[in-house]
C-alpha cells in the first residue's frame, strides 16, 4: 500500500476498518494506548521473543523500515517489560510508525515524551532477560488474531486490528464505502430520525405485538 493509503486507513480507524473487513482480524485484548489520540496503520514487522526475554527486540532494530508497525510478542503474554525508553528511541530513529507490545513496557513518562505511538498489554517495571533466541519476521498471534509479516496493523483509541496484506486495498475500499454510509446516516440522526426505524429494528421488535 502507498503511504497515503496507510494514512487513510488510520484516519478511518479500527472500528470502521474492522467492520468493513467482515469483522476479521480483531486484536481481542485490552490495550493501553500511551499517547492519547494517536492512530497508526502500517505493515507489521513481527518479533517472537523467547519467554520473558527481549533479545530479539534488540536484534530486529537494524531491520526496521520507515512506516512499519513493530509487533513484539512472546509464546505467552506476560507483564514483563520488553521495551523501555532506550529501545523505543532506536525504533523512533528508524522512523517506525508505532509499536504494539503483547507484554509490558516501562519508562512510561519518557516514552510519552518520545512521542512514538505505543500500545501495550501491560505497564510493569519487571525486566526481561537477554538470553533466549526467538524468531523474527514470523506469523505471531495477538488477542486471537494472526499477524503475518507485512500484514497491515491498525491501532487507535479503540484498540487494534489486522488486515491481511492481500486484502488491504479491498478492505480500504470497503471502509470508504462504510464511512460514506455512516456520514449519510449521521445527517439523518442529526435531523431527528432514529436508528430504531432506519435499520428496520422496530418492525423486528414489535412484529408480534400487533
Amino acid at each position: 500500500m502507498t503511504n497515503d493509503e496507510l494514512v487513510r486507513l488510520s484516519e478511518l480507524g479500527v472500528a470502521t476498518v474492522y467492520e468493513a473487513s467482515g469483522r476479521e482480524g480483531l486484536l481481542d485484548v485490552s490495550l493501553i494506548q500511551l499517547l492519547p489520540g494517536s492512530r497508526v496503520a502500517g505493515p507489521a514487522r513481527t518479533v517472537l521473543c523467547g519467554q520473558d526475554d527481549n533479545l530479539m527486540v534488540h536484534a530486529v532494530i537494524e531491520q526496521i523500515q520507515p512506516g512499519e508497525v513493530l509487533v513484539f510478542t512472546m509464546p505467552e503474554s506476560a507483564p514483563v517489560a520488553l521495551i523501555g525508553e532506550l529501545l523505543a528511541t532506536q525504533v523512533k530513529v528508524k522512523n517506525a510508525a508505532g509499536i504494539l507490545v503483547d507484554a509490558a513496557v516501562r519508562d512510561v513518562e519518557e516514552l510519552k515524551e518520545l512521542g512514538l505511538p505505543i500500545w501495550t498489554r501491560f505497564i510493569r517495571v519487571k525486566g526481561a532477560t537477554k538470553s533466549k533466541i526467538g524468531q523474527l519476521n514470523v506469523t505471531v498471534t495477538v488477542g486471537g488474531a494472526n499477524i503475518a509479516p507485512a500484514d497491515i496493523v491498525v491501532l487507535d483509541s479503540d484498540g487494534g486490528m489486522c488486515v491481511a496484506q492481500e486484502r488491504a486495498r479491498e478492505v480500504l475500499q470497503a471502509s470508504e464505502t462504510r464511512f460514506g454510509k455512516e456520514a449519510r446516516l449521521r445527517e439523518k440522526l442529526l435531523a431527528g430520525e432514529m436508528s430504531y426505524d432506519l435499520h428496520g429494528l422496530r418492525v423486528f421488535v414489535e412484529k408480534d405485538r400487533r
